[in-house]
């Protein structure tokens, strides 16, 4: 006799739903392809959730959720979050794909409340660190907070062209100095 684990079959959507949605966006995505990929029954997913576009979303909290408590902020050191920023992005690029449809299927009117409070959560962290003295001054802390979110995942979200100009074995070094020279006092 089998014995039921929905967190387990909600595990295996989830894989699935990050592998369809990053390779073909919402609108591309297939709830029937999704449910083969994990191995469950469509009729499963929807007893999960009302369709696709509440999988995506939910998949979407998830990934936030998992990339604030696995590389959280450290004010003082913002170049060696950049760093461990990039080596998640380059661990993960279906995440980063995935990011990428979102952002552009999802860009009128969506503010995620998990996003804003970790975005606040992370200016205060760096206004106590240009108190500190640790971190320049020169900018605000949320100018310092979209720059150093820019170029920690810049090599993920430009394209070839862009990535072909420094090897791959010195890019983290490249957005470890870059955040070092902007942030330093």
């Amino acid at each position: 006799m089998r014995t039921r684990d929905p967190e387990a079959k909600k595990k295996q959507l989830f894989e699935a739903a990050l592998a369809e949605f990053a390779e073909f966006g919402l609108a591309g995505a297939r709830v029937d392809r999704l449910a083969e990929r994990a191995g469950i029954s469509p009729g499963l997913v929807y007893s999960f959730y009302k369709g696709k576009s509440e999988l995506y979303d939910a998949l979407f909290e998830d990934i936030v959720e998992l990339t604030v408590s696995s590389v959280p902020i450290d004010a003082d050191h913002l170049p060696e979050y950049a760093g461990a920023l990039h080596d998640i992005g380059t661990q993960h690029p279906d995440v980063v794909r995935f990011l990428a449809w979102y952002y552009l299927e999802r860009r009128e009117g969506t503010q995620h409340a998990s996003v804003a409070e970790a975005m606040a959560e992370k200016v205060s962290a760096i206004r106590a660190a240009q108190e500190r003295g640790t971190v320049t001054g020169e900018l605000s802390a949320e100018r310092i907070l979209a720059l150093v979110l820019t170029l920690a995942n810049m090599w993920q979200q430009a394209g070839e062209d862009v990535p072909a100009l420094v090897p791959a074995a010195s890019r983290r070094e490249v957005v470890v100095q870059a955040v070092a020279k902007l942030v330093n006092p």
